[in-house]
């Protein structure tokens, strides 16, 4: 990882910013589908679909059909929830990221580099109670594997010791396991689970709470 380097984010980094973070969400959409098709309750009402159109249409085959069209349409939700997510952050901190993690106080964010292409990227807000939220975190398919995220990871922690946070905290998906393993590798522990909307409680996709005590007492 010689030839990388970590640094703060410039103007120049918006465009690569945004595509890296967008093709990284919308990544995880197949995992995400996978996921809800585990689900017992998922898998009942695709059966109920089957009987009942087997019933009013007296076909195994349409009764496949109207399966395989209820398949598409929860593809359809389920990539909709990463969709949604990836449009909220691109209208909001992601629109405009100086104005939001580099000029107010305590708020950073950071880009690893490689022969001039964007390869990562990191950002860190202050979330009250003497807690620093890690956000943002992105490395892209061509780098991983080689350290880097540990790296972003540990540059956000180094951040929060010196402006004497107590704690670092963030979220990640249930889907995202990768991230999970590295969070849980840096030290962090899960402390709590939500649903992003109604729409992930009724598929049962989860957001999972991490928290990095630093034992520095807090702002």
């Amino acid at each position: 990882m010689a030839s990388l380097r970590i640094r703060q984010y410039q103007e120049q980094d918006y465009e690569a910013v945004r595509a890296l973070f967008a093709r990284g969400i919308l990544e995880h959409a197949p995992a995400g589908f996978r996921h809800v098709l585990r689900s017992a309750r998922v898998r009942l009402a695709l059966l109920a679909v089957f009987v009942a159109a087997r019933a009013a249409a007296g076909s195994w085959v349409l009764g496949l059909g109207a399966v395989a069209l209820a398949l598409v349409l929860l593809w359809v939700l389920v990539r909709s929830l990463s969709a949604e997510y990836v449009r909220e952050a691109l209208g909001t901190d992601l629109c405009d990221v100086a104005g939001t993690y580099l000029r107010p106080p305590d708020r950073c964010f950071w880009v690893a580099e490689e022969g001039g292409t964007v390869a990562g990227m990191v950002a860190a807000v202050p979330a009250g109670r003497g807690e620093l939220e890690l956000k943002r975190m992105s490395v892209s398919r061509e780098h991983r594997g080689r350290g880097l995220a540990r790296a972003l990871c540990r540059e956000v922690l180094a951040f929060a010791r010196a402006r004497g946070y107590g704690a670092v905290v963030l979220s990640t998906s249930m889907v995202q396991v990768a991230a999970q393993r590295l969070y849980e590798g840096q030290g962090f522990r899960r402390v709590g689970t939500s649903y992003p909307s109604l729409l992930g409680t009724l598929l049962n996709f989860q957001i999972f709470h991490y928290r990095y005590d630093l034992g520095n007492g807090g702002k």
